[in-house]
């Protein structure tokens, strides 16, 4: 049996297809493909970007910023020490890019100016720090990306 060259054409086309299929069907039936969004309320979080700018304006307007440091207990932050410590509420919340099940969030709870996140709940790599705190009805924001 000859093939012509329409016949060719048709295979070659057809083979294409399968083979574009293939890994359309693949990419879309694999874990390790599964993409989320970095939040699940993401577009709610957009609406909200242009206070968290304000907050990080002000934070940078302060004499001294949030500054951390690594210790053997775990992260240390430490809050500017010429404001009232007593007077700081808000919330550390600490950002794992390649695992979303090991973000987590705590409460800023201060007996002096410094507050300790413990070496047991961090793992090796990368996180984003975002503490969100107030002062004396001012709030502030400040993030960073580190390695631990």
């Amino acid at each position: 049996m000859k093939i012509n060259w329409g016949t060719a054409i048709v295979i070659a086309f057809v083979g294409f297809i399968g083979f574009i299929m293939y890994f359309v069907v693949n990419m879309a039936t694999d874990d390790k493909y599964d993409h989320d969004l970095v939040v699940d309320d993401y577009y709610q979080k957009e609406l909200e970007f242009q206070s968290e700018i304000d907050k990080e304006k002000k934070s940078k307007a302060l004499k001294t910023n949030i500054t951390w440091k690594k210790t053997k207990e775990g992260i240390v932050i430490e809050f500017p020490k010429d404001l009232d410590f007593k007077e700081i509420k808000g919330s550390v919340f600490l950002y794992r890019p390649s695992n979303k099940r090991l973000d987590f969030e705590i409460p800023i709870s201060l007996s002096d100016f410094n507050l300790l996140i413990p070496d047991n709940n961090l793992l090796d790599g990368r996180w984003n720090i975002k503490v969100d705190w107030t002062y004396k009805n001012n709030t502030y924001l400040y993030k960073k990306g580190i390695t631990y």
